[in-house]
């Protein structure tokens, strides 16, 4: 953090949710008192293409923009992309990442090497790096499609407002939309905070 600026970095593969984790974090932040900006979709929108939000919020924020180095948290629904934008992270920022493997068609059009292991690849850089499979503790808890709160409930032990007020926003959201599913993902997002502190060691 600088000049008492937060910059968020959220990046994966369309579909899985990454622009509804930036939204959720920008009307957070918002609730908290801060000026927050939000970036479009970089890259290809679309289910299947790569896609990334910047977010940044503080007491007075001019441009959305995060430049290389200047990340203090980068959140990756997919390890590769989370290795592939690893440099915008600055030396003490926190890389919390999906380990889940999903070739973009970058990949099939010859445009990206897909990495042998871009988990082990990232911990390889010196940043501190928590990673774990969302998946699988969606699946366990019996709903795929709860890997967007998972990822956010990772992430908020390491943002500058407490974990309760973004759990807030997320399961009051569900409580006026879809009431059904206001407390599945409230274990939810304790499911991930919990796997956001498993942190890996330089290999």
């Amino acid at each position: 953090m600088r000049d008492g600026i937060t910059n968020l970095l959220v990046v994966g593969i369309g579909g899985q949710g990454v622009m509804t984790a930036a939204e959720m974090l920008a009307r957070t932040a918002l609730s908290q008192g801060y000026d927050v900006k939000k970036t479009e979709v970089a890259g290809m929108a679309q289910r299947g293409g790569v896609v990334s939000s910047h977010v940044r919020f503080g007491p007075k924020v001019y441009s959305p923009q995060i430049d290389p180095g200047e990340a203090d948290l980068l959140i990756g629904f997919e390890a590769a992309e989370a290795l592939r934008w690893a440099s915008h992270l600055r030396p003490t920022g926190v890389a919390m990442v999906n380990t889940l493997r999903l070739a973009p068609p970058i990949v099939s059009a010859g445009l990206y090497d897909y990495p042998a292991d871009p988990i082990g690849a990232l911990a390889a850089t010196g940043l501190e790096v928590h990673a774990f499979d969302a998946g699988a503790i969606a699946e366990e808890l019996g709903n795929a499609k709860l890997v967007n709160t998972i990822m956010l409930g990772a992430i908020s032990d390491y943002l500058p407002f407490p974990a309760a007020a973004l759990e807030e926003c997320i399961v009051a959201g569900f409580r006026a939309y879809k009431p059904k599913l206001a407390e599945i993902n409230a274990r939810a997002f304790a499911a991930g905070r919990a796997a956001g502190h498993q942190k890996l060691t330089n290999p």
